[in-house]
């Protein structure tokens, strides 16, 4: 009875394992396209993009958000999204997001944000991503100084 090399079956199980890496967290860098889609005071919301980098040598494809984001440490709002975004490897992406608003936090910041050139950033929650239908979730958390007026 001859006896094979156990060589190969050792490369190829190295070879899967490493091809199935924890993605890493992706990086918060900025938003743009800021705009109040729905205005009223029972009920207002915005959209926006958030922009992202990933740091992975990989894609991914984004499923779901669960985001809650404040301004100057007081809730300003909640999303919850489904959506397929391919995330392609090593570059920044653009996340659309439309928030609603929570009118009685709004007076709080309003004042703040009105007469400064800065506002402290804080955004909290999950994404679910994956790759060949085989998706996780991971919490993001981004906490910042973010330059922002609305007299620009």
């Amino acid at each position: 009875m001859k006896l094979r090399s156990p060589l190969p079956y050792i490369t190829l199980l190295t070879l899967l394992l490493a091809s199935c890496a924890v993605p890493k967290p992706f990086e918060y860098r900025n938003f743009k396209n800021f705009t109040i889609q729905k205005a009223g005071f029972a009920a207002t919301t915005l959209k926006m993009d958030l922009v992202y980098f990933n740091p992975n040598n990989f894609g991914l494809t984004l499923k779901t958000t669960d985001i809650d984001i404040f301004i100057n440490d007081v809730f300003l709002g909640h999303t919850t999204q489904e959506y397929q975004i391919s995330i392609p490897r090593k570059e920044e992406f653009s996340m659309p997001v439309s928030i609603d608003l929570d009118m009685k936090n709004i007076l709080r910041n309003s004042v703040n944000a009105l007469f400064s050139n800065e506002v402290k950033l804080k955004i909290t929650g999950s994404l679910k991503v994956g790759k060949a239908n085989t998706f996780i979730s991971f919490p993001i958390r981004y906490e910042g100084n973010q330059q922002f007026s609305l007299f620009q």
